[in-house]
């Protein structure tokens, strides 16, 4: 699967653009991470279960765009665009969440001749 953030594929034509795909994730920290992180905030410095959180989302993510795209019969997926945000909720006060969504086309690539 060719991935790209781009909207076209240098040294190959578009043959069939199959439509748009997504993938998206939301995640959660349990409330012992999150207290840490909000004392660890106060101090300054890299939030690193946060950091690991969010890396675990893009990826879960993106392996959900491909899949989704592999079973479209996709063989590349262009103008990759990556969403991502962190959102408080009412069923979790003291979390957050990490929102990571992928938006894009899939399409059947040809090489250019």
């Amino acid at each position: 699967m060719i991935l790209s953030t781009m909207n076209d594929l240098p040294g190959y034509e578009v043959t069939e653009v199959i439509g748009e795909v997504f993938g998206i994730t939301v995640r959660s920290r349990n409330i012992g991470s999150s207290l840490g992180a909000a004392f660890k905030s106060l101090a300054g410095g890299e939030l690193r279960g946060m950091t690991k959180l969010l890396s675990a989302s893009r990826t879960e993510a993106q392996d959900r765009l491909i899949e989704t795209a592999q079973a479209k019969g996709a063989d590349a997926i262009l103008a990759i665009t990556n969403t991502r945000g962190r959102e408080k909720t009412v069923r979790e006060a003291f979390g957050e969440e990490a929102i990571e969504c992928k938006f894009c086309f899939m399409i059947r690539p040809a090489q250019a001749q």
